[in-house]
């Protein structure tokens, strides 16, 4: 059967596209890769096909890439991407938005869309994606899935091409807390931090507030069972507008000189994130620098060595016409991670109609490995 062209650039049949190089934690297991990750023999496409056109051959694996074909996983296939990987809706204008097989007609969730249908489909066990605002635990969390944004700099992002290179993480979905874990045995450092030494875990009624009903009900359920104390803090309003503003100089930074006389080569909604990102002088970029650094340093000392319980995404799965409604509120729960550099995985969690949403555990930079452990106890 052809492959959907909406969720893989590239597969095989038969596959693998690319064989194991070695053997370990992860034999058997199959890698769907977001296409932003250079693989050798094949060209990066970034979701944009006048991109991918001009693109060379990678000659070298990713460092990620390459980590997992040590440990025994095979390549899949390339797997779709929003273009550049700026949106969260998994829309895509060129090749079209992945289905979610979890939530039928409802979006896939972005920009890890392509790797994550795959996975939910099961086409593949493992999504190897990026997370900047996002990118990995929505789409887990449209999808009843397990996904993980690490420490920022935890795994090493060598042949990623890059977003905004101040929150730009490599990250990665599973069907289960198991295989996510195992991804992690292998691309993660050892951790540095512990969580929760004497406090455990905290949950904001200011962050729960900011969900829809649906997924704040259940989410504080998964809290509650969990124990999680009461923590009376919320973000300041001025940090996701920061946060929005150093992403945008940064992504206009990396692709502004290529999307300079090839801006009508993009999609509607993300030509207007890049026209907004080329309007972005030096100085507001700075200021924003700095909103964003104090808001780090204030995030870090809140959370201390707690993990902090909130929603992967501010409401389920929502239809096409809803997405960019739901993107606004979702970016304010997701960009708390992406500001304090944390290690954040969504659990998923079933709202009580039955569709499936995420719960977010963001604990301590460099805890990322105790952070799995912990997550996958409180999600089973």
């Amino acid at each position: 059967m052809a492959s959907d062209p909406s969720v893989w650039r590239v597969r095989p049949e038969p596959g693998p596209l690319t064989p194991p190089t070695g053997s370990g934690v992860l034999d058997g297991e199959t890698v769907a890769v977001k296409d932003l990750f250079a693989i050798a023999g094949q060209r990066i496409g970034a979701g944009n096909p006048a991109w991918l056109a001009a693109a060379p051959v990678e000659s070298t694996h990713a460092d990620a890439v390459a980590r997992l074909l040590e440990a025994g996983a095979a390549l899949a296939g390339i797997a779709q991407t929003e273009e550049f990987a700026y949106s969260l809706t998994g829309a895509n204008a060129h090749y079209g938005t992945p289905p979610n097989p979890r939530a039928p007609g409802r979006i896939s969730g972005g920009s890890t869309s392509g790797p994550t249908s795959a996975v939910a489909a099961g086409e593949a066990s493992i999504a190897l994606g990026t997370d900047t605002g996002g990118s990995v635990r929505v789409p887990a969390a449209y999808q009843g899935l397990w996904g993980i944004r690490p420490t920022h700099g935890a795994v090493p992002a060598g042949g990623l091409l890059p977003l905004a290179p101040s929150f730009d993480t490599v990250g990665w979905l599973a069907p289960d807390a198991g295989t996510l874990a195992r991804v992690g045995e292998v691309l993660l450092p050892a951790d540095t931090a512990g969580t929760g030494t004497g406090r455990g875990l905290v949950v904001s009624a200011a962050l729960l507030e900011l969900a829809a009903p649906e997924v704040r009900d259940v989410v504080d359920q998964l809290a509650q069972d969990a124990g999680a104390e009461p923590l009376d803090w919320a973000p300041e309003p001025t940090w996701l507008a920061a946060f929005q503003t150093v992403q945008a100089a940064e992504a206009w930074a990396a692709h502004g000189a290529w999307l300079a006389d090839r801006m009508d080569t993009l999609g509607p909604a993300v030509r207007a994130r890049f026209e907004r990102a080329r309007s972005i002088g030096p100085a507001d970029a700075e200021a924003a620098r700095i909103v964003v650094a104090q808001a780090r340093a204030q995030i870090r000392e809140q959370l201390a060595d707690r993990v902090l319980v909130l929603p992967s995404a501010a409401t389920v799965a929502p239809l096409a016409k809803d997405a960019e409604a739901a993107r606004a509120a979702t970016m304010l729960l997701t960009c708390i991670a992406g500001i304090g550099g944390l290690p954040a995985v969504s659990v998923p969690v079933a709202t009580a109609s039955g569709l499936p949403a995420g719960a977010c555990l963001v604990g301590p930079a460099g805890a990322d490995r105790a952070l799995l452990a912990l997550a996958g106890g409180v999600g089973n």
